[in-house]
């Protein structure tokens, strides 16, 4: 009788497999005994290959002329008769091989496992136990076991084990790159994209092939406690680190609880900054999340974003330079969104103030590419404002970096800056700043490497962005800096509009500006909130634009008309104020501009005077002066310092020096 269906099959499996090279030196030292080792415990989320290595092991058992058993825990009743029964059918012979998949489900049985059956085996016994847990701490706990068992973590296989793979697939080389990429290096994952590929379907994000989302879903968790757990896995699919208090912000109480059961997933990986979920798992989550039900992604998303600018803002947090990496991480759709995903998956470096120790690598930076008039400009900047350098560093030094300037009209910028006075001039023509406000200008990025347009580049600009700008009100927000082949697209999807472009430092500046005046901060983190979910990029819709700024003097008054009209919310809400810096509530920044006199040096007179004429109904000027108990003059001349003074607090507030 010639050979069984049965070898041909374990012959093509055995074609097929690819990479796992540790793991088999382990397994081949095991079975020649020359180590103590004669215990494998192989662990690793479900699709990452250890059915296959261990179909793989039982071979290479049989060819070294080994006896080998391979059952599976699905298999097994999982009582220990049941257990019991089934190794009964180990062959005989000498060094028999006894191989048990899906040990996680025999979870029941570890300490009977350790302690009666492996130790009746023949001494020339080799065992392999794969599950997706880890070994419990019973094994490392016995001085015995602790010399004979090997903990073996199964991962992705690298880069050229996914593609080798996807060519034994039969996927055509031209697409291995793509699905190598995209797979992360998860055996199913890739062979489900091989199989998609055969059908002619060529994708570049995971959730174009929901279906293949939904299989990878059904391996990698095979049952989620509850709703709870369900949103607690979604967040730490969705955020780049997961940490206690983020899972407070998204499943309430039961965070510690949610936050136990993440950090037992065998997916799921843990550092000091938090929980993180393998990068293919993060994947596939978040795209089965947001096919599954999108409203309520919207809303994980929106949470999740709050959360980190709710700390951003927050003076008083040690970890704001973390947020802000936390809220640029959520740019999933932006233009730049492979450097994104870079940092997501390489990891990020800490931005943060530069010391002064820093300086000189900077500049040195800026001197090799920009040249050395720029590292003159920038070091006189650095002398005047230190507190705007920011710096990324590595055990090498200063690897990235940003800098950060604030200027106003009135002032001679120093040092003489070229871009800054260009970038006043274009601003001066299209909106001019009011007496008492500021520009502030991210006036350079830079890094080792692709200087100024790459994921380092990107880490640097963003993230000391996010901590000016929701920190530092300013009238516009501008940033200037080269290659704006790479920039321009992000810049134009956050809503920046182009202000100049200047010769300068061997090539052309582009400036980008935002009118803050006009769209407020709380409404670009509402623009580009959205942006984040959906890609899209252009000016700012005209719904959120408020009207042009006003002067001071028309400021002025359009106060004492809002306080004429202080009780008359609709004549309040028309009035020239509705569109100014001191928000929706009119009445109610009234109040407490008129409240906070009362805190100054000899201002309780004025106070008293504003809420008596303006708050109290009073019929007449002349009515007030005498409920106040004073002579009309000295009322009038009052009732003219108490609103020259609250228009100066209102002023401060409208052009952001308050």
């Amino acid at each position: 009788m010639g050979p069984t269906l049965s070898a041909v099959l374990d012959d093509a499996r055995r074609r097929g497999f690819v990479g796992r090279a540790p793991e088999l030196r382990s397994f081949t030292a095991a079975l020649a005994g020359s180590g103590p080792v004669r215990v494998l415990f192989v662990h690793g989320p479900g699709g990452i290959g250890k059915s296959t290595l261990l179909d793989e092991l039982r071979r290479r058992a049989v060819q070294a002329g080994r006896p080998a058993l391979l059952l599976h825990g699905r298999d097994l009743g999982g009582s220990i008769e049941d257990v019991a029964t089934a190794v009964a059918a180990l062959p005989d012979g000498p060094g028999p091989v006894l191989l048990v998949d899906g040990y996680e489900l025999l979870t029941r049985l570890d300490r009977w496992f350790r302690e009666h059956l492996l130790p009746s085996l023949p001494a020339d016994s080799v065992v392999v136990l794969a599950g997706r847990e880890p070994p419990d701490a019973g094994w490392s706990a016995d001085p015995g076991w602790r010399q004979l068992l090997r903990r073996l973590d199964l991962g992705v296989l690298p880069p050229a084990d996914s593609a080798e793979l996807l060519a034994r697939l039969g996927v055509p080389a031209d697409h291995r790159d793509r699905l190598a990429a995209l797979g992360r290096g998860h055996p199913l994952t890739l062979t489900l994209l091989a199989e998609a590929c055969a059908g002619g379907s060529v994708p570049t994000r995971l959730d174009q092939l929901p279906q293949l989302v939904a299989e990878l879903c059904r391996v990698l968790v095979r049952e989620v406690p509850d709703a709870d757990h369900r949103t607690g896995l979604a967040t730490c699919a969705h955020a780049y680190r997961t940490t206690e208090d983020l899972l407070a912000a998204t499943v309430g109480r039961r965070a510690p609880e949610v936050w136990a059961w993440l950090a037992a997933r065998p997916f799921v990986g843990r550092s000091g900054d938090g929980l993180y979920p393998h990068d293919l798992v993060r994947d596939v989550f978040d795209a089965e999340f947001a096919q599954r039900n999108p409203d309520a992604y919207v809303a994980l998303h929106r949470t999740m974003r709050q959360h980190a600018v709710s700390r951003l803002c927050d003076p008083t947090s040690l970890s704001r330079h973390r947020d802000a990496i936390e809220l640029m991480l959520l740019h999933k759709r932006s233009p730049l969104e492979p450097e994104v995903r870079q940092l997501r998956d390489t990891g990020v470096l800490a931005m943060v103030p530069a010391a002064p120790a820093d300086r000189p690598g900077v500049l040195e930076l800026v001197a090799g590419t920009e040249g050395p008039e720029a590292a003159e400009i920038y070091g006189r900047w650095i002398e005047a404002q230190p507190d705007g350098l920011y710096a990324a560093r590595s055990e090498t030094g200063v690897e990235a970096f940003a800098l950060h300037v604030y200027v106003s009209p009135d002032d001679n910028p120093v040092p003489e800056d070229p871009v800054v006075r260009v970038v006043l001039d274009a601003i001066a023509r299209r909106s001019p700043l009011r007496p008492g406000e500021r520009v502030g200008i991210c006036r350079t990025i830079g890094n080792r490497g692709a200087y100024g347009r790459d994921a380092l580049a990107v880490l640097a600009g963003s993230v000391s962005s996010l901590v000016e700008w929701l920190s530092r009100p300013t009238a516009w927000t501008v940033v200037t800096g080269l290659y704006e082949d790479f920039w321009r697209p992000f810049f134009e999807y956050l809503g920046f509009g182009v202000l100049a472009r200047v010769p300068f430092g061997g090539g052309d500046v582009t400036a980008y500006g935002w009118d803050r005046r006009r769209l407020p901060l709380e409404d670009f983190l509402e623009l580009t909130g959205r942006r984040e979910l959906t890609g899209e990029t252009g000016p700012p819709p005209a719904e959120l634009l408020r009207p042009a700024p006003i002067g001071r003097e028309a400021f002025e008054e359009a106060v004492r008309a809002a306080l004429r009209d202080a009780n008359r919310p609709d004549r309040l809400s028309a009035g020239p104020l509705a569109g100014t810096a001191l928000g929706p509530d009119l009445r109610a920044s009234l109040l407490a501009g008129i409240a906070r006199l009362g805190d100054e040096p000899k201002g309780e007179p004025l106070r008293r005077v504003l809420e008596r004429t303006y708050l109290c109904g009073t019929p007449s000027q002349e009515a007030a002066a005498e409920v106040l108990g004073l002579p009309f003059s000295t009322y009038r001349r009052y009732l003219a310092r108490a609103t020259a003074r609250l228009a100066d607090v209102l002023w401060a507030i409208e052009v952001g020096t308050d």
